[in-house]
Formats: structure tokens, sequence, C-alpha cells
């Protein structure tokens, strides 16, 4: 059984909780953090993803590969950090605009994109355009495929279906 303690809406005491005798999870501290599917979850996880990608898109922006190579390399290696969080955590659309802006403004810095060039041709697929992917298009079809799973897999769960209404509702 998990113990808290609250004096005036602050934890004052925590104990672990025991699962059996073998095994018990430990109480987090303030600060600390735990892992799951390898990330660590904690406050300010948007700061930190945020972080990653525009690292993982410098590292990539920075090698010696060919432009189709690195856009390529942009969705299969940069975009799937934000995308891992879509649906868990709370992403505005104009977070998520931004982070476009700031791939972008990273792309005319390393001399990928010109200044005056079409911004949508970025984004349209290998014939025609660069094939770049748009972090707002794999929110929302990230967004949509969490809805489709959970409108076909779970229709009958009342628990499901009051969050959905909520969710639709926010």
């Amino acid at each position: 059984m998990l113990r808290l303690h609250l004096r005036g809406g602050k934890l004052i005491h925590k104990q672990n909780l025991v699962i059996d005798i073998n095994r018990e999870i430990q109480k987090l501290e303030q600060g600390e953090t735990y892992k799951y599917l390898g990330i660590e979850e904690s406050e300010g996880i948007k700061e930190r993803l945020k972080q990653e990608y525009r690292r993982r898109l410098r590292m990539i922006l920075k090698s010696e590969l060919n432009a189709r190579n690195k856009i390529t390399a942009i969705g299969a290696l940069a975009v799937p950090v934000l995308r891992y969080s879509f649906g868990i955590i709370n992403w505005r659309i104009e977070e998520i605009k931004q982070i476009d802006r700031n791939t972008r403004k990273m792309l005319t810095m390393y001399k990928m994109h010109h200044p005056k060039a079409d911004i949508d041709r970025l984004y349209v697929k290998r014939k025609g355009g660069r094939g770049l992917v748009q972090v707002k298009a794999a929110y929302k079809a990230e967004i949509i495929n969490i809805a489709e799973h959970l409108n076909t897999k779970y229709k009958e769960d009342q628990f499901v279906n009051k969050s959905m209404k909520a969710h639709n509702q926010m």
C-alpha cells in the first residue's frame, strides 16, 4: 500500500509501494525521474524532447550526407523523438509550429534551404518536392492513429468513451 502524508497540500512523507515480499517500487525524490520505454519521464520532458530533436537535427545537418539522404535521416532519426510523445504529452499547436520554424531556420543556416525558397515545396513528396516530414503533419497523423485505435479496439469500454469525449471537448 502506498502512503502519502500531505499537510497544506504539500507532500510531507511518502513510503515505498510493496508489491510482495521480494519486490517493492522505490519512491521518487524531488527532481528524480523514471524511465518508460527508454525515455526519462518527469517535469520538463517537453524541453528535453525539443533539445534532443535539435541535437539530432544539428548532427544530421553537419554530416557529409547528400541533401536527399539528410532529408530522409531527419524523417527517420529526428522526428521520431517527438512523435513518441504525441498523444501522451499535451502539445500546443503553436509549440509544434515553432519546432517546424526552427527546423526550417536550421536548414537555412546549414545551406540546405534558401531563405527565399518556397516553404511548401520542402514538405511535398520527393517527386517534385524535398520530402521533409513536417512535425505538425506527424502530430496530426499520430493523434488520428491513436483515436482510430481507441475507437476500433475499445468501442464498448465506458472509461475510454468518457475519456475520448472529455478530450474532444477540450
